[in-house]
């Protein structure tokens, strides 16, 4: 219900019929939940320009942490300025309220005195006074307990804040006490962002909105700047960064890189980020930019070549970072060997640049190029007991042997848990008569039951 509405008389909780006969004009809009809560999410990730740290509160309320960002804006009534200027250009009626704890904001822009006015700041350390003529409603308690504290005629946090604190204990329960003191705090109490919170960040905003690329280009060099410079004395540096533009018209377009290792390297980390700024679209321009660091991780010290005069050895994390940018962040890895015989465990993935231990497993024969992710049955004849397939069937096409080498026997690893009823695998390298070479492999012995089985695992250049 809008001011307009109220200003009317009517309520929430009306039925539609009776409202319809006091104000036969009333515009009535189904309820839709889902597309409420999309546009939420929305401003709660347009309101990150404000603090990294933003939740949604219910189904029409934003909690923002704003420790350490007022003095942004000089101070915490020009903050509130800020966003009343803007929600109000976005055609949304609201209220907002700083306190020291979140049950002090969240009682007094929901049941503050002065509903009519827009911002409110209650005072450091003034809590119980900003709340104390509120209903108890105001410290997010369950209506029932609304109601029985009311008919016992305790209306007012006061009166709560009146009556000795082991009886309330007794009488209501842990959740009025814990919920009194959160408001009061007494009692810590935390909140869960919808974003990661950043390790660290830079702003910047604009006098006037920014449209043209090269103003964005010079905007993200200097952000970049003043990141890297921030963090170089502390010798650490992010793996991942997001650069968040906030649009005039409230759109959020975010940009995300990541690195193979950190890197402070200003120009390197404005090159991943051009390769995707033509994604941005400013339309009537960005009023403010934030460039956000995650996972940060200690800066790794390069050996010089003494003998060639001080030249920095070759270094592979910018290739990787440009290719992981392009191509996606899991697309490029290199392999490791694993101490495993069965060939779909004996490599793993890992990022390209990451550290492992040396093992000292032996060497395994010829494998092939391609290794398929999961083998894939075939109708093969051979001889028997040992003998490699004469000719076999793959995917609907006859594939006649011509030559082969084997077999390789691969025992399952019994000491794994679900490993003890594995087959027996005997592996042949097999060439077909028009050259092609591939690995393939019989599951089980003829002696045993069932019957053996055989599998495609691969294939050879």
């Amino acid at each position: 219900m809008n001011p307009a509405a109220r200003a009317l008389g009517l309520k929430p909780g009306v039925a539609i019929a009776d409202a319809r006969a006091w104000v036969p004009h009333v515009i009535v809009v189904p309820l839709d939940p889902d597309a409420d809560a999309a546009d939420l999410k929305r401003l709660a990730d347009w309101a990150t320009r404000f603090s990294p740290l933003v939740a949604t509160d219910g189904a029409d309320g934003l909690m923002l942490d704003i420790a350490g960002c007022a003095h942004l804006w000089g101070s915490e009534a020009r903050m509130l300025a800020d966003l009343d200027r803007h929600m109000r250009s976005f055609g949304i009626h609201h209220r907002s309220a700083v306190a020291d704890t979140i049950g002090a904001a969240w009682g007094t822009v929901r049941f503050g005195a002065d509903q009519k006015q827009t911002n409110q700041i209650v005072p450091h350390g003034e809590q119980r006074a900003a709340l104390s003529e509120l209903p108890p409603a105001c410290l997010r308690l369950p209506e029932e307990l609304c109601a029985q504290l009311q008919r016992l005629g305790l209306k007012h946090v006061a009166d709560l804040c009146a009556l000795p604190r082991a009886a309330l204990a007794r009488r209501f329960g842990a959740m009025l006490m814990d919920r009194l003191d959160q408001a009061l705090g007494r009692l810590d109490e935390t909140m869960s962002p919808l974003l990661p919170p950043p390790q660290c960040y830079v702003r910047m905003d604009f006098a006037e909105p920014i449209v043209q690329r090269a103003d964005i280009d010079r905007a993200l060099d200097l952000l970049l700047k003043r990141l890297t410079e921030a963090l170089r004395p502390h010798e650490s540096g992010p793996r991942k960064l997001d650069f968040s533009c906030y649009r005039l018209d409230g759109e959020t377009q975010r940009l995300s890189i990541g690195t193979a290792r950190a890197s402070l390297d200003a120009g390197h980390l404005f090159r991943l980020f051009e390769e995707k700024l033509d994604q941005l679209r400013p339309e009537d321009g960005f009023e403010a930019m934030r460039l956000s660091g995650r996972e940060m991780e200690r800066l790794h010290a390069h050996q010089r070549d003494f003998e060639a005069g001080g030249a920095v050895r070759h270094d592979l994390a910018p290739l990787i970072d440009r290719l992981s940018n392009r191509l996606g962040e899991h697309a490029v890895h290199r392999f490791e060997t694993r101490e495993s015989h069965i060939p779909e465990r004996a490599v793993r993935r890992l990022p390209p640049l990451a550290e492992s231990p040396r093992l000292h497993w032996p060497k395994a024969a010829q494998r092939p190029i391609r290794l398929l992710s999961h083998p894939e049955p075939i109708d093969a004849v051979a001889p028997i007991p040992d003998d490699p397939p004469v000719q076999f069937r793959w995917r609907h096409v006859l594939h006649k042997v011509r030559a082969a080498e084997g077999p390789e026997r691969i025992a399952p690893e019994w000491w794994l848990p679900g490993e003890q009823d594995s087959e027996i695998r005997d592996y042949y390298r097999v060439e077909d008569a028009e050259g092609r070479r591939f690995w393939l492999y019989r599951a089980g012995l003829y002696q045993a039951t069932p019957a053996p089985r055989w599998f495609m695992h691969g294939m050879f250049g």
